[in-house]
């Protein structure tokens, strides 16, 4: 049997998200090699040389190019990746951009139309559809266990960081906002309302409440905090007419990552889920335990790989990170005027 290679992608940025959340999986991705890091940083090179050794720096996209990878990882800041983007476009790569795709919807759509007309795949890194508790609440709602669902609630909470909250140009917003907001519409389908609220923090917005209905008839209630005092709280809850599930736990891919783990090192134990921290399915007055779901965000680069090579399709199609953008517009108009906006055109992917 023929020998495949693997697709050679290169990382644009070595700082957090380069290093800890897109180094590791495409080095340990099946179908993918770690090609080079565009980097000019000094101390950043030294990591990347620690934690891959061999693997090239680059001072810019273009001498990137010129080695010969396949497609590129942009993880830069957010008001950079309409740019970087198309300059690997143009390059004819492949691209993975990091979220939020875009500070705005119509720039994201410039670049889709730019990866279309030089045909080279796009996709966008909301590495979360394959957490294990979201894997999980998907599971739960196609058993049909809760019967019709009603309300979703999702929160994302983090204690803010020692050197206060970042900010590239969509703040808390458009950061924990693309997870959560991305999350639900992949559940539940294209939201025809918005209403949203923003608090503030030294002027920077670090906390949002975003309430989304679905044209389905789901309401989604979801949070975003960086200003976390004492514990997060429930992760998801699910309604249904027939019962209720909730989940209080990430699947601990990220601080394995974060804590220099990687799933090449972990192999079958990567994002699994002990038992104590399974999430609940609620039915009347009786509760039980609802096995995990396996996560792995490794599963994002495989298929953006086979994508690459023309075998399947990209594992976020970039119009739903459109779609994800088209409601944090909303919301950022709703939070500014304290009224609810509606969207002349439903935004979302549609759902079974």
């Amino acid at each position: 049997m023929e020998q495949v290679q693997p697709v050679r992608i290169g990382l644009v940025g070595y700082g957090k998200g380069g290093r800890f959340f897109h180094a590791p999986l495409i080095a340990g991705a099946r179908g993918c090699e770690l090609a080079g890091v565009v980097t000019r940083s000094a101390a950043r090179r030294a990591e990347l040389e620690r934690d891959h050794p061999g693997t090239p720096a680059f001072d810019d996209l273009g001498q990137l190019a010129a080695a010969g990878v396949d497609a590129v990882t942009i993880s830069t800041p957010a008001d950079t990746h309409v740019a970087l983007s198309l300059e690997a476009i143009a390059h004819d790569l492949a691209v993975v951009c990091d979220k939020p795709f875009a500070l705005e919807s119509a720039a994201a759509k410039q670049v889709i139309t730019a990866a279309a007309q030089a045909n080279v795949a796009l996709t966008v890194y909301q590495n979360r559809r394959f957490d294990a508790d979201l894997l999980t609440v998907q599971a739960v709602i196609e058993s049909g266990e809760l019967g019709r669902v009603t309300r979703f609630e999702s929160r994302i909470e983090q204690y803010a960081p020692d050197d206060g909250i970042p900010d590239s140009g969509g703040g808390i917003l458009f950061d924990l906002g693309a997870h959560v907001v991305d999350q639900a519409l992949a559940l539940f389908g294209p939201v025809t309302s918005v209403y949203a609220e923003l608090d503030d923090a030294s002027g920077v917005p670090g906390r949002f409440f975003i309430a989304a209905r679905h044209a389905r008839g789901v309401v989604s209630h979801l949070v975003g905090d960086l200003l976390l005092h004492g514990t997060p709280g429930v992760r998801f809850r699910v309604f249904g007419t027939g019962g209720s599930y909730d989940v209080g736990a990430f699947d601990g891919q990220a601080d394995d990552l974060m804590a220099g783990g990687s799933p090449a090192a972990a192999g079958d134990a990567w994002g699994g889920v002990p038992r104590e921290w399974w999430g609940r399915l609620h039915a009347g007055t009786s509760t039980r335990p609802w096995p995990s779901e396996r996560g792995d965000w490794t599963v994002f680069y495989t298929a953006f790989a086979s994508a690459v090579r023309g075998q399947g399709v990209v594992p976020v199609d970039p119009w739903d990170a459109v779609a994800d953008l088209e409601v944090l517009e909303a919301a950022q108009r709703s939070a500014g005027t304290g009224q609810v906006v509606t969207l002349a055109h439903p935004a979302g992917p549609a759902v079974p």
